[in-house]
């Protein structure tokens, strides 16, 4: 399709807030991500109720569109996406030698000590969400004065590294792990000048409690080229624009599952089981009772690439990063029956 093809093509599917830097003027080579493509994939995320599509590879934007006015999209709440931003901060702090990945929890949070269970959590464990802990969504609730409180007294309700228990707790119990690492620094304070700050991230939602503790667990609210900033850090091996934000070493580690949910790092979902795995949706296995679900030989998308790595949030918010094709993948949208991997072949030409 040619250049002149292309923009009629684009003018009869409506994308009239297409912005393409590069277009599909031949055949694509082998891994090369297609516009024609991408456009299809918006289409179908746009009647999903989408917002956002954007597309890069190579350091190149190759496609974005947006579903009202076309201009340069404004910030959409990412929910769960938050997450991975905050781990991101457990690497700095790992780096910075203010603890190491598989210390006891129990060394800061002294309370645990007596605990049988709670004093063998590591800090690995936490932010694999794998430390047996409650889940405890209700850490959400805007009315709770001091949530980190209320997090290290939440008991253990599965044996430390035998169960993956999705919720805010873990983070949260990581968020007065770090305060205390910090010695009375501001936690909020680090992360801006430890991630946000180097990624040119400002003005962010922390959905403080009355004490001023964050919560790790969701509330940032970003645009599509804000959100694929974190994508630049993974594909960069832990640097963002020729700038070190993290270790590569240390990143390689979040990038890797536990033997609970071989899907999930260190605040990060991947797709690490795609060449034998049963396709799921992730965020609705997530509604399930933790005890009912085996996360074993599950995947995201059996089409594409096993080093698929994702950031999601709650109605289909989605960052997906494929370091073998040297691509980001950013969807925004309301709520709607939404599928991740049609969306994903779409993108990659390899679905209809």
């Amino acid at each position: 399709m040619n250049g002149s093809s292309w923009i009629r093509f684009a003018q009869r599917s409506g994308y009239s807030g297409l912005f393409l830097v590069t277009l599909a003027t031949s055949p694509s080579a082998l891994g090369e991500i297609r516009s024609a493509d991408c456009a299809r994939a918006a289409k179908y995320s746009e009647s999903k109720r989408g917002a956002s599509v954007l597309v890069m590879q190579n350091g190149r934007t190759i496609f974005e569109h947006y579903a009202n006015d076309g201009s340069a999209g404004g910030r959409w709440p990412i929910f769960s996406g938050t997450k991975s931003f905050w781990g991101i901060a457990a690497l700095a702090a790992v780096r910075d030698g203010l603890f190491k990945l598989d210390d006891p929890v129990a060394d800061t949070i002294t309370e645990w000590k007596s605990d049988p269970r709670k004093s063998q959590i590591t800090i690995r464990q936490l932010l694999s969400q794998t430390d047996g802990i409650e889940g405890a969504s209700l850490l959400q609730r805007a009315s709770i004065r001091d949530r980190n409180a209320m997090a290290i007294r939440l008991p253990v309700v599965a044996e430390p590294g035998t169960a993956f228990i999705y919720g805010p707790s873990h983070l949260q119990i990581f968020c007065e792990l770090l305060r205390r690492k910090l010695g009375g620094r501001s936690t909020i304070a680090y992360f801006e000048g430890h991630v946000s700050s180097r990624l040119g991230l400002g003005r962010l939602n922390y959905k403080k409690d009355s004490l001023g503790n964050p919560l790790p667990a969701t509330g940032f609210e970003l645009t599509a080229r804000e959100w694929a900033r974190l994508g630049e850090l993974v594909l960069g091996n832990g640097n963002y624009r020729w700038r070190r934000i993290v270790p590569a070493t240390l990143l390689h580690e979040a990038l890797a599952g536990s033997q609970t949910n071989p899907s999930y790092g260190l605040t990060f979902w991947l797709n690490s089981q795609a060449a034998n795995g049963r396709e799921v949706d992730m965020e609705r296995t997530l509604d399930l009772p933790w005890q009912n679900v085996q996360w074993t030989g599950v995947c995201i998308c059996k089409d594409a690439p096993a080093d698929m790595v994702v950031a999601l949030g709650s109605h289909y918010q989605r960052l997906f990063i494929i370091p073998s094709l040297k691509a980001i993948i950013v969807r925004q949208g309301s709520e709607a029956k939404f599928s991740d991997a049609h969306f994903l072949r779409l993108v990659l030409g390899r679905g209809q």
